[in-house]
Order: C-alpha cells, then sequence, then structure tokens
C-alpha cells in the first residue's frame, strides 16, 4: 500500500533528490548536497532529517570508516524519532522499519573493518527486528542482505558486498 506523504517536506524532498542523483552516477555531487543539508540541519535538528540523511550520506563512502561513522549518526538520530513524527511525513512507515536497515550497514561496516564481535552484535539486532520490515521487494532485499553479511560475519570475511549500496548504487 503507498501512502502518499501526509504534509509536504522541502528536506526530505532535498535528500530524495540528492539520492536520485547520486543512483543516475553523480555520487560526488550528491554528497556535497547532502553535507550542505546536513550543516543547515545540525546536529540536534529534526531527527527524521537527520536519521534519514545520515543513512544516505553513509551509502556514499567506500571507506567502511567513513561509512560507520554516518551509520552511527543515523541509528543514534532513529532512537530519537517518534512514531508520531515518522507517520506526519509519511503514514506508511513506521520507525520499526528502519532498525532492520540501520543494524545491517552497521554490521557490514564493522564487519569490513575487520571487528566481528560488534558486526555479530549488530547482525543479530538485524534480525531481530527484520520481522518489522515490510513484505515485497525492498523487505526481501533486506533480509537476504541480512542473510548474506551474516555468513560473511561467520566466515570473517572483509571483502566488500557486490550487492551493498555504495556511491555507485
Amino acid at each position: 500500500m503507498t501512502t502518499a506523504p501526509a504534509s509536504p517536506d522541502p528536506t526530505m524532498e532535498a535528500i530524495g533528490h540528492a539520492v536520485a542523483e547520486s543512483r543516475a552516477g553523480n555520487s560526488a555531487s550528491a554528497r556535497q548536497k547532502l553535507l550542505g543539508l546536513w550543516s543547515a540541519i545540525g546536529v540536534t535538528g529534526d531527527p527524521l532529517h537527520r536519521c534519514s540523511l545520515a543513512h544516505c550520506l553513509a551509502d556514499l563512502h567506500e571507506d567502511p570508516a567513513q561509512a560507520l561513522a554516518w551509520d552511527i549518526r543515523a541509528l543514534d538520530a532513529a532512537d530519537a524519532v517518534t512514531e508520531q513524527r515518522v507517520q506526519e511525513h509519511h503514514a506508511g512507515l513506521h520507525i520499526a522499519g528502519f532498525y532492520p536497515s540501520l543494524h545491517l550497514n552497521l554490521a557490514d561496516n564493522y564487519r569490513r573493518l575487520g571487528s566481528f564481535e560488534a558486526a555479530t552484535e549488530h547482525i543479530n539486532a538485524a534480525k531481530t527486528h527484520a520481522p518489522s520490515l515490510p513484505q515485497g521487494p525492498y523487505g526481501n532485499l533486506l533480509r537476504g542482505a541480512i542473510q548474506e553479511v551474516a555468513g560473511a560475519i561467520a566466515e570473517q570475511d572483509r571483502s566488500p558486498r557486490a550487492s551493498a549500496p555504495g556511491p555507485d548504487a
């Protein structure tokens, strides 16, 4: 079920435009636009904006340490987002649905950095939150990625995943 946003949100629209620009192959420009938005929002800005923006910025960094820093910011911001705020943005969204992806990305970053204990903690958290994922292609993609990263952690494989989001995704 697709529901229109409850009210226009210029910041979320700007984030969406930057992500689209990245997907069109202009990751450097998208990263600069998102960093500009981050500066405007600030570390105490709207948690939904901070979560979304940091989550997107993490995907635009090939270096797992840089991606990790943004993914930590995204998780911290998610913890401050209320269900009411998410519903104001989009009636069909729930904050619980953010956590599988956030923990998956953290697990993958820690794995790539060789911190397998931390990676295991986050992949287990992703699995715990996975029932909050929607049915359909997006949920299936994340469920598959959770299994893929869990296997790589078990093998202590630090190589980048071909299916991981990234600057050229």
